[in-house]
C-alpha cells in the first residue's frame, strides 16, 4: 500500500515545478499579508504548538466523526506523526491510522504490520506534530483544477465543491504536503478546511475542541486582538516546507528542525 509520505514524494516530481511559480519563491511574512490584502472580514488561520502535544489521537477521532470520514478507514483529513530522533542522528517517524487511536505501541510503525524496536538509551529526543491543510496563501491545488472544484475563500480557506470536483486527482498531486486523498465514500478529493461550516458559525474546529492539551487553536490573522494572531506576530513561528512558496496559514510553535 503507498503511504501518504510516499505518494507525496512521487507527486512533486511530477507536479512541483508545474503547481509552484517562480513570483512565489518568497519568504512568507504575516506582517505583509496584512498590508496587502483587503482586511475586510477574517483571514482564517491556525497555531499548532508542538510542545503540547502528546499524540493522544483525539483530534484525530473528533476530525473524522465531524467531517463523515468513514472512521476504518485508512485516510484523515488531519493526522499527527511521531518523531524519535536516535543519537546517531537518524529521524524515525510513524503516524498509524493518522494516529486515529494515538500511539499504541512503542515500537516505530514501518509497514506491513512490522515495527522497529528502538532502544530508550539510543533515544535523543521525541515528539508529535499534528498536521493538517495549510490552507495556502498561494494554493497549487487551485492551480492545478481543471474545472475549479477546488478555490479560495475570501477569508482563505481553500475549499472543495464535491458537485464539481470530477475526481481527476490533479489536486492531489499538485499539494506538497500530502493532505489531500480520494473520499472513499463520495470519490471525489477530500482534505481538512478548518471545518469551514463550524468556524463560520463563531464556533471552533472539531480538532480544537478534541484537544484537552491546547496544542491547536484557530484564529482570525486579520484581528490584532485575537490570541492566536499576537502569538504570530509576536513569537518565533515556522509553517512547513516555506521553500515552495505556497504561504502556509498553519503555523507551528516549537517545530523541531527534523519535521519534514
Amino acid at each position: 500500500m503507498i503511504t501518504r509520505r510516499s505518494f507525496c514524494k512521487k507527486s512533486l516530481l511530477i507536479a512541483g515545478g508545474l503547481a509552484v511559480p517562480l513570483a512565489a519563491l518568497e519568504l512568507f511574512d504575516p506582517r505583509k499579508l496584512l498590508a496587502e490584502k483587503d482586511q475586510k472580514g477574517p483571514r482564517w488561520v491556525f497555531l499548532v504548538d508542538t510542545r503540547k502535544c502528546v499524540g493522544c489521537g483525539f483530534c484525530v477521532k473528533g476530525c473524522k466523526v465531524e467531517n463523515e470520514v468513514p472512521y476504518d478507514a485508512n485516510v484523515t483529513r488531519t493526522w499527527v506523526e511521531r518523531y524519535v530522533v536516535t543519537k546517531d542522528g537518524k529521524t524515525h517517524i510513524d503516524s498509524p491510522k493518522g494516529a486515529r487511536d494515538g500511539f499504541p505501541e512503542k515500537g516505530i510503525d514501518i509497514g506491513h504490520g512490522k515495527l522497529e524496536e528502538i532502544r530508550d538509551e539510543e533515544i535523543e529526543k521525541a515528539f508529535f506534530v499534528p498536521k493538517l491543510c495549510n490552507q495556502c496563501d498561494n494554493p497549487p491545488c487551485v492551480q492545478v483544477c481543471p474545472v475549479g472544484a477546488t478555490y479560495q475563500t475570501a477569508d482563505g480557506v481553500v475549499l472543495v465543491d464535491r458537485k464539481w470536483c470530477i475526481g481527476c486527482g490533479y489536486c492531489i498531486m499538485g499539494c506538497p504536503y500530502g493532505v489531500r486523498f480520494f473520499h472513499p465514500v463520495y470519490h471525489v478529493a477530500e482534505k481538512c478546511n478548518f471545518c469551514y461550516h463550524r468556524i463560520t458559525k463563531g464556533m471552533q474546529t472539531a480538532c480544537v475542541d478534541s484537544c484537552a492539551f491546547g496544542a491547536r487553536r484557530v484564529g482570525n490573522l486579520r484581528d490584532p486582538e485575537d490570541p492566536v494572531t499576537k502569538v504570530i506576530m509576536t513569537e518565533r513561528v515556522n509553517v512547513l516546507k516555506e521553500e515552495y512558496g505556497t504561504k502556509p496559514q498553519v503555523f507551528y510553535l516549537g517545530l523541531s528542525k527534523e519535521v519534514k
